[in-house]
């Protein structure tokens, strides 16, 4: 897929005055926001992770359950080619009952839009709790192109269905109230998760989800994802396709339905999870929070001190 730089007007098509936060352009050069051109706590690009694709969902901004701090990092952490965000992304039920926007999850939306900025290909496909955006499908906003599904080609040839998954959902298409009903009971339990995390952190521990935990526990849930897993495959299937990548369930997986391979990123509210594909077509779902696990391990049993490592 090619990669589509930002379209921003250059300096001499512009007579208008500098807006608040804009740098003063100089002939030739492309003008954008300030923060574009800030630079960044970020590793440089020969250390950042390389893929082909990256697909996440389900982050939930304007939500105390969003990881953000955990988001970004992976974020800085990451160069693909093409970055899908597959809904859910802003949560607008959340925001419809009360405003909760941190600052750090404005550092997420910049941090998005300097991909986009930088050369990487950034496609926006809304889910059911940012569906406020699916009229602006086949627009670009800030050079990230928003979409109601894609087909996306791998390295080696296959044809993936890219979607949030929520058609596929018979609650949220046919019980609205009682999504909304459950949506409210989830903010709560991860309310919960925040609160336990927070103490863990107090006692040195890394992250770990509570409600992810009960969730795969939950006999109801287990079969629920099942059902939804299977009408997805089906779907890809029934089109002619190879796979499907999708969000909506926060339950990361890559499964094979009879020739048709199921694929979901996971989310940014429980397991902190993230799908990639390799350049030879491979796919694989990196567990941030495993890794942020791992890397305290080791950062624990280490005998070396900063103070000594600065040394």
């Amino acid at each position: 897929m090619a990669s589509h730089a930002l379209a921003l007007p250059t300096a001499d098509l512009l007579e208008e005055p500098l807006l608040p936060g804009m740098l003063r352009p100089v002939e030739g050069c492309i003008r954008g926001p300030a923060f574009l051109h800030e630079p960044e706590d970020e590793p440089p690009p020969s250390r950042k992770m390389k893929h082909r694709t990256v697909w996440i969902s389900d982050i939930h901004l304007g939500t105390p359950g969003c990881n953000a701090d955990m988001l970004l990092d992976f974020l800085k952490s990451i160069r693909p080619e093409t970055l899908y965000l597959v809904g859910d992304i802003i949560d607008g039920w959340k925001l419809k009952r009360g405003w909760y926007w941190p600052a750090r999850h404005n550092d997420i939306v910049r941090r998005i839009l300097k991909m986009a900025a930088q050369g990487t290909r950034v496609i926006y496909i809304p889910g059911n709790h940012d569906e406020m955006l699916r009229p602006y499908a086949g627009l670009s906003l800030g050079g990230v192109e928003i979409a109601l599904e894609v087909v996306h080609t791998t390295a080696d040839g296959r044809r993936l269905l890219v979607c949030h998954g929520d058609e596929f959902d018979a609650v949220v298409l046919y019980h609205r109230w009682l999504a909304w009903a459950g949506d409210i009971g989830y903010e709560a339990l991860l309310k919960l998760n925040v609160q336990f995390n927070r103490l863990r952190l107090l006692l040195g521990l890394p992250y770990w989800s509570i409600s992810a935990h009960i969730k795969k526990r939950v006999k109801n849930a287990v079969a629920f994802i099942g059902r939804f897993e299977q009408a997805v495959a089906d779907a890809a299937r029934m089109r002619g396709l190879d796979g499907v990548v999708c969000g909506h369930i926060h339950s990361a997986e890559i499964r094979d339905f009879s020739g048709i391979t199921y694929l979901n990123d996971g989310d940014w509210v429980e397991s902190c999870t993230a799908l990639v594909e390799h350049g030879d077509g491979r796919m694989e779902i990196i567990d941030w929070a495993a890794r942020t696990r791992e890397a305290a391990h080791i950062d624990k049993a280490s005998p070396l001190q900063p103070a000594a490592l600065a040394a």
